[in-house]
């Protein structure tokens, strides 16, 4: 940390309300737990933010800001700078000289953001403290300014802007200067989700603004606001985009969007439904060029992946995947049949929608507009002679009966269920009103999966975890020497996130012959997972345990991905 306890006890005993006692308390806690001096302070209300803040900047010999001056703060001052790294760092650059650039901050203890400043301007950093409440506002305040800029002209713009060939997807590296403002402004939102690798897109409107949010990795970041007036503009491009009826802003609808970015195809599912306020547009992101990746790969190891490569290459039955939306179900199907795919056998898939094109599989499409379902795909697919059949999703009685149908007659199927976990599958088919003995004489396995993000590698930090870690890990402290845990911490490679990439964290249930006898009985879950625990099936959480000790993730999203365990 490079300061002294007893330098800055000093400091705030003299500058502060801080008594001698409540000191000597706060430092002995320092010692027994290794805490920051200034999180003790303020965990036990014996500091405000603000005298934390101005009793370092007198340590550290930095000028103390009460108000900041964020009217005068250049917008493009902040374009190389994210508006969640400068939320999470608390740091505001705030003026610049041919020299040096003035920058706030709330922790001048931390050196990691000023020393990522330096790099991004290439010039001296001179720092300057101001209180956290006071950074957060004026973040926000100058970066909502900087937004506008983007959008500058949308008034004067008019319908004819709005243009969009469906026929050809549109690069959007190609979108010039003398493009309309909106055109601009949307294409720049789209290029920089597909940069940031964001799943999803979000453009909700409130009362009074507009916000566009970005899901990276399962979490959702705010990305840009703007006045609510700029919606409408915002909302048709998109529709046109889509192939939307943009006079229609009553009913949901449903469409799709094809651009390019430096060569690459990029499929957007784009979904308007109507709110209070206006329209809410939600866009899916499907990269058709990324990369299929393969069981390993996604986090699949030991003993589940080779339980996986048995069954899946068995002469017939059922291979579920379960977990809830957004878990990546369809892609360890694809991976599946990335590992079974080969010459001598015929594989179709129905889905809604391809994601992946894979070479050498048969992919149909569900379109309900002309009464091409899941179970009316499957259904012809039954007639083209196939060897492996992969269905998108089993979401009702009918499909369900005839993929175990298909099963039961020499096909192995893949499909995936919404539940909570592998046990829970079984349930749900009888739930559907499938008769037991079909679904016992059917289902080979089950995988049950969540996703959790990976710790960055290059800015993951060692740590002792506390008692009540320990006790979630359900390890002893003299197991602990044996593991390294780490936190995440956030640098320019993990765009401050302190994640890159998710893995998966699985539990399987093969279906064996104790297993079978159970379900004809008609037992329940919690029964069945009792009994392929015994067989020695260990649970997504323990799973979970395991990703944590190898210092893969973070406890924190131990507890995001398995608190319903």
């Amino acid at each position: 940390m490079g300061i002294s306890s007893n330098k800055i006890g000093q400091i705030l005993l003299e500058h502060t309300s801080l008594t001698p006692e409540q000191l000597e308390e706060v430092l002995e806690i320092q010692r027994q737990k290794g805490l920051r001096l200034g999180e003790i302070l303020i965990s036990k209300n014996y500091l405000t933010p603000e005298e934390l803040a101005k009793a370092l900047a007198i340590q550290m010999g930095y000028p103390y800001l009460d108000q900041i001056p964020f009217a005068e703060v250049a917008p493009n001052l902040i374009k190389d700078i994210p508006i969640n790294y400068a939320k999470q760092h608390l740091v505001l650059p705030i003026s610049r000289t041919d020299d040096y650039i003035v920058v706030v901050v709330a922790d001048p203890l931390n050196p990691n953001p000023i020393d990522d400043l330096r790099l991004i301007f290439k010039k001296e950093i001179k720092v300057m403290v101001s209180s956290p409440i006071n950074l957060q506002e004026s973040i926000n305040r100058v970066y909502e300014r900087s937004s506008t800029d983007l959008i500058e002209g949308l008034e004067e713009s008019s319908g004819d802007d709005l243009s969009y060939d469906l026929n050809e997807p549109v690069d959007l590296l190609d979108a010039g200067d003398d493009e309309a403002p909106i055109i601009r402004l949307v294409n720049s939102l789209m290029f920089r989700a597909v940069k940031e690798k964001a799943s999803d897109i979000h453009v909700e409107p409130y009362e009074k603004e507009v916000v566009v949010r970005f899901r990276i990795y399962g979490i959702l970041y705010d990305v840009f606001k703007t006045a609510k007036k700029f919606h409408a503009s915002i909302a048709s491009r998109i529709k046109v985009m889509g192939d939307l009826d943009i006079a229609e802003k009553r009913l949901p609808q449903d469409g799709r969007i094809k651009i390019k970015i430096a060569g690459k195809d990029v499929d957007i599912r784009l979904s308007s439904v109507p709110t209070s306020f206006g329209e809410r547009l939600v866009m899916r992101i499907l990269d058709k060029t990324s990369i299929l990746m393969e069981l390993p790969e996604l986090g699949f190891s030991g003993k589940v992946l080779d339980n996986i490569n048995t069954l899946i290459n068995k002469k017939h039955g059922i291979f579920l995947v379960t977990g809830p939306t957004g878990s990546g179900k369809s892609t360890t199907l694809y991976a599946c049949l990335t590992k079974i795919r080969s010459v001598e056998r015929n594989i179709i898939t129905v889905e809604d929608p391809v994601e992946y094109q894979l070479q050498g599989v048969g992919q149909i499409q569900v379109n309900p507009k002309i009464d091409l379902t899941f179970a009316t795909g499957l259904r012809a697919i039954l007639r083209q002679d196939p060897d492996i059949i992969m269905v998108g999703e089993i979401r009702d009685t009918e499909t369900a009966e005839m993929a175990i149908d298909a099963a039961l007659t020499g096909h192995v199927v893949l499909s995936t269920l919404h539940t909570n976990d592998a046990p829970g599958a079984i349930t749900r088919l009888v739930d559907m009103g499938i008769e037991p003995f079909l679904v016992s004489s059917s289902i080979l396995g089950v995988v049950g999966q969540r996703l959790v993000r990976k710790l960055c590698t290059y800015c993951r930090e060692p740590y002792v975890p506390n008692d009540v870690e320990i006790a979630e890990l359900g390890i002893s402290k003299s197991m602990l020497s044996k593991y390294t845990l780490y936190r995440a911490v956030g640098c320019e490679k993990c765009s401050n996130t302190g994640y890159t990439g998710r893995t998966v964290i699985s539990e399987l249930m093969v279906v064996t012959d104790p297993i079978r006898a159970l379900i004809l009985s008609g037992a329940d879950a919690g029964m069945i997972k009792k009994q392929a625990l015994q067989e020695g099936m260990t649970t997504v959480r323990q799973n979970a345990i395991t990703k944590v000790l190898q210092g893969i993730t973070s406890i924190e999203e131990l507890y995001r991905a398995t608190q319903t365990e």
